[in-house]
């Protein structure tokens, strides 16, 4: 079996409504581009990665000459040819080899009659906990508007009713840090049986970061999530605070690895088979962890369901998966694979079993997002809409005040 072609189409799916984030936001839809390759058998493996356009879909088909004629099954020579470790610090093609690489893996499955999981070690759970990804939210048509403790609440009993989370996760940073501690105290008094995380994006300094942590120290966190930047930073705050740190920021390749387990900086990674260059990568990474007694988690960039499958396939087969995963999956309106979105019950996913990935593309939706990707273009994950001029600046120095469009600078954690 030989590859003979790769095609890529970018979609621009909706979402309920607009998340905001330390960094900018969403602008109500997730870009994203569908990965198909093609073999001499008429098999179709299928791939997706965040971002898109005329520059990631060329990079991704681009590589044509260099797979035409590449047995699928051959994964290590394909992550050699497709991102040469040796060449990376000149040009990163990580995150095209990881669609790529769940493409051919989701060709094996076709071409043996298994899943994605059965040929990665097997699975250790049919089914895979998510925790509830609360985010505040612009206004989306009747949705969203989320900005004070009392809103982000409501948000998430909704979201506990309907899909049956046990876990729970902010996604802090875009105001006073302040303002997290009390929406935090406030989920924890609303759901005190539930798992609660917070994770401010690394936009706090390490003193705010730590300030933070001493005043929800007593809420039973289950993990700190880059609370700074920078894995010194990191370490820090570490030294001076009981919750466990996690990163998906300072720990996202192998050659951060092994300084973090050196320098004492995190106690859990979040594992993302995009970010670290596929499937058989992140369970590396997962292994090593395993080695070095740091926890493990799955951090989500915003996938719809072909790189959701991906995820679910990959912790599967993780034995040291202690920690249910990230997913922005319940914030989509839908999806472009056949049948409609993946469903929760009692806050979990089941794995799929159908060969390979065990999803397929939904042709209509398909054809359907790329032309609203025509329509409406990329956009600026750095932007923000309710604050015009606003540019993402150093730790500290970072906040809008609930309810305007302003940003303080001033070291003021209120």
């Amino acid at each position: 079996m030989k590859i003979v072609d790769i095609k890529a189409t970018t979609v621009s799916v909706p979402l309920e409504a607009p998340l905001r984030h330390a960094a900018g936001s969403h602008p109500g839809r997730f870009v994203r581009t569908i990965v198909q390759v093609v073999t001499d058998e008429g098999l179709v493996g299928l791939g997706e990665v965040g971002g898109g356009g005329n520059s990631l879909e060329a990079q991704i088909t681009g590589m044509r000459h260099t797979l035409k004629g590449h047995d699928p099954f051959n994964l290590e020579s394909l992550r050699w040819k497709v991102h040469n470790p040796v060449l990376s610090a000149y040009y990163s093609m990580i995150q095209v080899l990881a669609p790529i690489e769940f493409a051919c893996l989701d060709i094996m499955g076709k071409a043996t009659g298994r899943p994605v999981s059965d040929l990665i070690g097997g699975r250790m759970r049919e089914k895979i906990p998510f925790a509830a990804y609360l985010f505040y939210r612009y206004r989306g048509g009747s949705k969203g508007g989320e900005e004070t403790g009392a809103q982000i609440v409501a948000h998430a009993k909704d979201l506990v009713r309907r899909h049956g989370f046990k876990s729970l996760k902010l996604k802090g940073g875009v105001f006073p840090p302040a303002h997290d501690v009390e929406v935090t105290r406030a989920l924890r008094k609303a759901f005190p049986k539930h798992k609660l995380r917070v994770d401010p994006n690394a936009v706090w300094s390490v003193d705010d970061a730590i300030w933070v942590a001493r005043q929800i120290e007593s809420l039973d966190i289950e993990y700190f999530e880059d609370p700074t930047w920078g894995m010194a930073g990191m370490a820090r705050v570490r030294r001076n605070t009981s919750i466990p740190l996690a990163t998906n920021h300072i720990v996202v390749n192998f050659d951060q690895l092994a300084p973090a387990v050196k320098m004492e900086a995190v106690d859990v990674i979040l594992i993302d088979p995009h970010f670290w260059g596929g499937i058989t990568a992140a369970r590396r990474a997962a292994n090593i962890c395993d080695v070095f007694g740091l926890g493990v988690s799955m951090h989500s960039g915003g996938e719809l369901g072909i790189s959701l499958a991906a995820m679910l396939h990959t912790a599967a087969s993780l034995s040291n998966l202690g920690f249910a995963a990230d997913a922005h999956y319940h914030h989509l309106a839908d999806d472009v694979i056949k049948g409609g979105k993946f469903r929760y019950v009692d806050g979990a996913i089941a794995v799929p079993t159908g060969p390979g990935l065990g999803v397929e593309l939904d042709e209509s939706k398909i054809g359907r997002y790329a032309e609203e990707f025509r329509t409406l273009g990329s956009y600026d994950y750095h932007q923000d809409p309710g604050r015009p001029g606003w540019v993402m600046s150093m730790p500290g120095f970072n906040y809008a005040t609930p309810g305007k469009n302003r940003i303080p600078r001033s070291r003021e954690r209120e």
